[in-house]
């Protein structure tokens, strides 16, 4: 068929285009339930490493520090080929799911933790000395200001997430990397039109939350750079 990016390979891909838009389908849907199941994960940890109570803190860094430092693809290959040995067998899909969830779970607990240990310490008090619970003073004054602040980090954790689903390829997941590979090895050895289209496919599914943290980066630069012009002159004056 020619050379590796020759005319007839590009034909032939653009002619089993729904193959790559049926795998980037896959993808997206296990990226929403793996990000769903990463900021329930991420959000209960990451209160926990904040709490005054040693053992919830003790847990959340068992968790953390043991998902952070052991690679995906062992996670994912022991819920594949180990569990099964003693009667867990999910599928390929449900696997990617707790896999990268879970994994990625670790990465937002700490993005939570740092956002809360951001808020200064004032706002704590002063919440107790107003009577507020711990629980009232997270959901009412701690939390709120933190989401904020958590925005950015969340969002590079999502493209990070998105990318980290092409580890289905290695398990038959039928997501987009797994039908390009399929694709390409099925009998054409198109692998340069394959593996080109799915790093733009890739692309088109990072770039917009990327957009997304630059901008509300400088929404937050902007806004915070303005806070002290706002202040009243009586009031500055009197600092």
């Amino acid at each position: 068929m020619g050379g590796p990016f020759s005319f007839r390979r590009w034909a032939r891909l653009f002619a089993d285009y729904s193959i790559f838009l049926e795998g980037m389908g896959i993808t997206l849907l296990v990226a929403a339930a793996a990000l769903g199941l990463a900021l329930v994960l991420g959000i209960i940890f990451g209160l926990f490493s904040t709490s005054s109570l040693r053992p919830l803190r003790s847990l959340s860094r068992v968790y953390v520090e043991f998902f952070q430092n052991t690679p995906l693809v062992i996670q994912i290959f022991f819920i594949y080929n180990a569990l099964p040995y003693v009667g867990i067998r999910m599928p390929e899909l449900l696997i990617g799911v707790l896999g990268v969830g879970v994994y990625h779970g670790a990465y937002v607990a700490e993005v939570v933790r740092a956002g809360i240990t951001s808020i200064p310490r004032g706002q704590w008090d002063a919440a107790r000395s107003q009577g507020f619970s711990y629980v009232q003073a997270m959901r009412h004054i701690i939390l709120p200001q933190t989401i904020t602040i958590v925005l950015p980090p969340l969002g590079n954790q999502a493209v990070n997430l998105i990318k980290n689903t092409s580890i289905l390829a290695l398990i038959a997941g039928g997501d987009l990397m797994y039908r390009a590979d399929s694709w390409a090895a099925n009998g054409t050895l198109s692998y340069g039109p394959a593996y080109a289209v799915t790093g733009v496919l890739y692309f088109l599914m990072c770039f917009p939350l990327v957009k997304w943290v630059r901008k509300h980066e400088l929404r937050i630069k902007n806004r915070d750079a303005r806070a002290p012009a706002d202040i009243p002159p009586a009031e500055k004056a009197g600092a």
